[in-house]
């Protein structure tokens, strides 16, 4: 299983966590190209690589252009992660002028505090949004369906906690027009790395912040900020606080770790493929930076040998045998959620739009199967396969579109043959296959809809296009 740990040694931000797993080696145009699908204007993203206590890492930041103002970059010179990151979250009844003064001693004098230093604004009287503008922006972008679903789901985990701390309701809280920007692009671009990594599990290490109090427009707050122990109040997730006078943790990187880890505390055993660093801003007497790990989870169950003991570096007393990681053994033993839901009361075509917004936002599977019910009611029940930690994406969808009033959720162990996916040449264009492998067996399944498209282009038929992009992959990789 591929696995990502967040090794938040010194916190986590929105800028540092795109940071950290843009070094993970994601090619930053196609990165940039997925972006632009946002559809956002006012803002440029700047990829670059720097060095930090020796260590050389990404740096990603957001400058927002403003027509009247010129470029105004969101870290200011003193964030942790982003400056804007935490402004534009304010309540709706202030009515004191966005000054775009920098002066760090008015609600800048802390690393990260971006919800809470950015209540200095910003003098273009700018427009709000509140939270169903900002799910409007990411509903009519050309962003993936997951990429959509994860970014609202952290936006509104965000909402609820800063409604929470200063009393309002959720559309009472309103987000800067101008602050907003940065956050939107960091949960985006967040979503949009996890999708081109392709990983199946998150998981984090116990999370370090800051200790102390920081200046705000509301004026002086404890650390860790009020919108965080909100949202790790009744989480579970542990929290370690360090010796460093400022916040280490910002609401946006608080809100993504939390919709994307399904498991905090040790790193669990792991090959290491790839280490990203991402960079934070501010020079906080030691590395300011976000660790994120990519690589293979270890099974203990997938040993070749009996006597195997992965605690001692996978030698056993009785065998000098190394042991097997999940990497080169062909059936990997993971855990998904299923969910499931019965109604007796919906139309196929109400199950079929459905069934596409689950697939849109990246469920692993969704089928439904005829059924009767109590007095031998005919009925459905519907079933999503999905990644442990998105159940809540995909049960708002599901009670969205149907009638119906609960879901079943249960964890299941499934067992996969080793799968790539590779890229074809033929003479009408490129086409993906699937190759999954265990042993010596191998399958070989070509992409559906790049055989459609060869189809539809060449005016083949399906069966025979599909008979080329397999011939062609066994030409080139002798499969």
């Amino acid at each position: 299983m591929k696995i990502l740990y967040f090794d938040c040694f010194s916190g986590i931000s929105g800028d540092m966590t795109i940071g950290a797993l843009l070094d993970l080696g994601i090619d930053r145009d196609v990165f940039l190209k997925e972006l632009s699908k946002l559809d956002l204007d006012g803002y440029r993203a700047e990829i670059n690589t720097k060095i930090a206590m020796g260590i050389s890492g990404t740096d990603f930041n957001v400058v927002l252009t403003d027509g009247d103002d010129g470029e105004c970059s969101s870290d200011h010179n003193a964030g942790h992660g982003h400056g804007h990151e935490h402004g534009h979250i304010h309540d709706h009844d202030h009515t004191d002028g966005h000054s775009h003064d920098h002066d760090h001693t008015d609600g800048h004098m802390h690393a990260n505090s971006e919800d809470y230093a950015h209540y200095h604004e910003h003098s273009h009287s700018g427009a709000e949004r509140n939270l169903p503008d900002i799910e409007h922006i990411f509903e009519t972008s050309r962003l993936s369906g997951f990429v959509k679903a994860f970014s609202k789901r952290v936006f509104r985990e965000i909402a609820e906690a800063e409604a929470k701390v200063h009393g309002k309701t959720v559309d009472e809280v309103h987000f800067h027009e101008v602050g907003a920007v940065d956050s939107i692009v960091d949960i985006a671009g967040t979503a949009i790395c996890l999708e081109l990594l392709g990983a199946e599990k998150v998981v984090s290490s116990v999370l370090h912040d800051g200790s102390g109090f920081i200046h705000c427009r509301h004026g002086i707050i404890p650390v860790p900020v009020p919108a965080v122990m909100e949202m790790l109040s009744g989480s579970g997730i542990p929290l370690v606080s360090e010796d460093v006078a400022t916040e280490l943790v910002t609401p946006t990187g608080m809100g993504l770790i939390k919709c994307m880890a399904s498991e905090f505390g040790a790193r669990p055993p792991m090959t290491v493929e790839k280490t990203g660093y991402g960079l934070g801003k501010r020079n906080t007497g030691r590395l300011n930076a976000l660790r994120i790990i990519f690589g293979e989870l270890y099974d203990d169950k997938s040993c070749g040998n009996d006597g195997i003991d992965a605690r001692n570096g996978g030698a056993s007393e009785q065998s000098d045998e190394k042991i097997t990681p999940v990497a080169e053994v062909t059936i990997q033993n993971d855990e998904i959620a299923v969910l499931e839901t019965n109604m007796d009361d919906v139309s196929g075509e109400t199950l079929g739009y459905t069934m596409s917004k689950l697939m849109d936002a990246g469920a692993l599977d969704a089928f439904y199967t005829p059924i009767y019910m109590k007095k031998n009611r005919p009925a459905y029940m519907l079933t999503v396969l999905a990644k442990p930690g998105t159940e809540d994406i995909f049960a708002d969808i599901v009670f969205r579109e149907t009638t119906t009033l609960g879901i079943r959720t249960r964890y299941v162990k499934r067992l996969c043959m080793d799968r790539k996916i590779l890229n074809v040449s033929t003479p009408y264009g490129d086409a993906r296959v699937k190759v999954a492998s265990y042993g010596d067996m191998k399958k070989v399944s070509p992409e559906y809809e790049d055989c459609r498209k060869i189809a539809e282009k060449s005016g083949l038929s399906l069966s025979k296009a599909c008979s080329i992009v397999t011939e062609g992959a066994a030409k080139q990789y002798g499969i």
